[in-house]
């Protein structure tokens, strides 16, 4: 297995995230493309000290964006995002 510290990129702090932890127990995360589903559980079992129960991954298509007025168009990185549903009683303490 790689390392959890190459694996996890971020903890994604959003409204729809924060109900899912509050309501379902789960954490949404930005992670490496390349990351398994095994890879992330384990990533969270070291960085977090938490139990995932399950976990599921989606890749996100980057957005077109427009610069300078709309003269010309960019478009942001594709990234993969994974939802973590962990053990009944545990959380993740985000701040």
């Amino acid at each position: 297995m790689r390392d959890p510290l190459l694996i996890l990129k971020s903890v994604r702090v959003t409204e729809k995230g924060t109900a899912l932890a509050e309501k379902h127990n789960q954490y949404v995360l930005k992670v490496v493309p390349s990351a398994t589903k095994q890879e992330i559980k384990h990533a969270v079992k070291v960085l977090f000290q938490k139990t995932a129960v399950r976990v599921n991954t989606m890749q996100v298509a980057g957005k077109l964006k427009r610069r300078h007025g709309g003269a010309q168009m960019g478009q942001r990185n594709d990234w993969k995002k994974a939802i973590v549903t962990l053990k009944a009683g545990e959380k993740i303490e985000l701040i």
